[in-house]
C-alpha cells in the first residue's frame, strides 16, 4: 500500500483528500503544517508528498527545501498545492525540485490522477531500466573499481558488502543499519571512528563511480544514469555529482570522451 502524505492547513481540504486516499486503497498521512509535515516524511517516508505553499510554521517552499536537503526524504516525489498557481509561483516550485502542481480547488479526478501519474512514472523507470541495468552490471562493476574499502573487521565488511550489492536501490542509513541489526546512531559512530567517513557518504562515493563508468561507456541520459545508480530524482543526482565530482554529468562525459 502506497504512502501518500498530504501537508494541508485546512482541515476540510485535507479530509476531502484523506477520504479520497483511503477509498483508493492508499496509506493517507496527514499534516496540519510545514514543521508538522516534515517531522512525518522523516519519520514514515511516504511514497509521495502533496503540499499547500500557504502553511504556518513552514511553507510549502522550506518544506521542500528541508526534504531535498535530507537523504532520506529527498527523492520522495512532491506535489505543490496552491491557490494560486502564477509563472513565477511554478517557476520556483520546479526549480527547487517539485515534481507536480495542483491548483485548490481541485477535484478528487485532478487530485488522485496527479498522485498515481508520479508513482506510475517512478515504477515505469524502474522498470525500464532493470533489465538494461543487470545487463551492464559486470561490466560497469569492472570498470569502476569499487572504491569501497575491504577490511578484516566482520562488522565494517558486512556493512560494506551490503552497500556494494544494494548501492543503485534507494538505499540509506537507515537500510544499512537495519541490515546489519544496528541502530542508525550506532552505525553512523561505528564507520566515522573507523573509516573517518559517514555511511551516506559512502553510498554517494559508490554511486558515484559507477555513474563515472556509465557516463564513459554507455549513452544513457542523465536521468538514465541518476535511476541505475539509486537517485529517484535526477536532480538530485546532478547536484550530489557536481557537489563531489566538481562538474556537471555532461561535462564529465564530453572531457573523458573527447566529444
Amino acid at each position: 500500500m502506497s504512502k501518500v502524505l498530504v501537508i494541508e492547513d485546512e482541515a476540510q481540504t485535507r479530509e476531502i483528500f484523506l477520504d479520497c486516499l483511503e477509498a483508493e486503497g492508499f496509506e493517507g498521512i496527514e499534516a496540519k503544517n510545514g514543521r508538522i509535515g516534515v517531522e512525518k516524511a522523516r519519520e514514515q517516508s511516504p511514497d509521495l508528498v502533496v503540499c499547500d505553499i500557504l502553511l504556518p510554521e513552514l511553507n510549502g517552499y522550506e518544506v521542500l527545501k528541508t526534504l531535498r536537503q535530507n537523504p532520506i526524504t529527498a527523492t520522495i516525489p512532491f506535489i505543490f498545492l496552491t491557490g494560486k498557481a502564477g509563472k513565477a509561483e511554478l517557476r520556483q516550485g520546479m526549480q527547487m525540485g517539485a515534481d507536480d502542481y495542483l491548483t485548490k480547488p481541485s477535484t478528487a479526478e485532478e487530485f488522485l490522477d496527479a498522485i498515481a501519474t508520479q508513482l506510475a512514472k517512478r515504477e515505469a523507470l524502474k522498470q525500464l531500466y532493470a533489465a538494461q541495468f543487470q545487463q551492464l552490471t559486470s561490466e560497469v562493476e569492472a570498470d569502476s573499481n569499487s572504491i569501497l574499502p575491504s577490511t578484516p573487521n566482520p562488522q565494517l565488511q558486512e556493512i560494506f558488502d551490503y552497500i556494494e550489492a544494494h548501492y543503485h536501490e534507494s538505499i540509506s542509513l537507515i537500510d544499512v543499519a537495519t541490515s546489519v541489526g544496528y541502530s542508525s546512531a550506532y552505525l553512523t559512530d561505528l564507520v566515522k571512528r573507523q573509516t573517518g567517513t559517514s555511511i551516506n557518504r559512502w553510498i554517494i562515493k559508490r554511486r558515484l563511480a559507477a555513474a563515472e563508468a556509465l557516463l564513459q561507456e554507455t549513452n544513457y541520459s542523465i536521468e538514465q544514469i541518476a535511476e541505475e545508480i539509486g537517485y529517484l530524482n535526477p536532480g538530485h543526482f546532478f547536484r550530489q555529482f557536481r557537489k563531489y565530482v566538481g562538474t556537471t554529468p555532461k561535462v564529465w562525459r564530453k572531457a573523458h570522451r573527447g566529444y
